[in-house]
């Protein structure tokens, strides 16, 4: 019988298989690789698009910010100047008051009185005078209570004045400020 040697034939096709399977091996590990690098090429892609999309809307948002800051500011600038506007009309509306409360003054002062001292708080007006009798006290408290622009009087005190004559009297009084205005309202309501 003849002698067939087929070892070399095994051994050339397993070195081929081998060499294919190493060649798919490869072209299987650079396909991964392309797909990795593709893939990592994506996903920085669309980190790079959030990452601008970010910083797009922090600027607008600091835009806002500033506008809102801008917005505030000028609203308390707006509350300043209506404060202001208020104060100057209510000095303005007031400002005839006093010239008519010191012309009341010299309407309601009877002859032979006189004030030594007045002090003003708020509306509140405190005297300390003389006068020439009791009289005289008692007819300065019926002016004041019948005047317009003064209400509530309150004698605090009396005392002996020798020095303004026999009857003489140094008295104490206060009494309040009123607007006609304000009292006819009042009694509107």
């Amino acid at each position: 019988m003849a002698n067939i040697n087929l070892l070399p034939w095994r051994a050339e096709r397993r070195a081929a298989l081998q060499r294919q399977f190493l060649v798919i091996l490869g072209g299987m590990a650079l396909l991964g690789g392309i797909i990795v690098l593709i893939a990592n090429q994506v996903v920085t892609g669309q980190i790079e698009y959030q990452n601008g999309r970010n910083s797009y809307l922090k600027q607008h948002i600091a835009e806002l910010d500033r506008q809102v800051k801008e917005i505030r500011e000028l609203e308390k600038r707006r509350a300043e100047l209506l404060e202001r506007m208020e104060i100057i009309q209510g000095l303005q509306g007031k400002r005839p008051v006093i010239v008519r409360i010191f012309d009341e003054f010299v309407r309601t002062m009877p002859d032979g009185a006189y004030f030594q001292t007045m002090t003003r708080s708020k509306d509140r007006i405190h005297v300390v005078g003389k006068a020439e009798s009791n009289n005289r006290v008692s007819s300065l408290m019926r002016r004041v209570d019948g005047s317009e622009w003064f209400k509530d009087p309150n004698l605090t005190s009396v005392k002996a004045a020798p020095d303004y004559g026999e009857q003489g009297s140094q008295f104490e009084l206060s009494f309040s400020i009123t607007s006609p205005d304000e009292e006819k309202k009042g009694k509107e309501k």
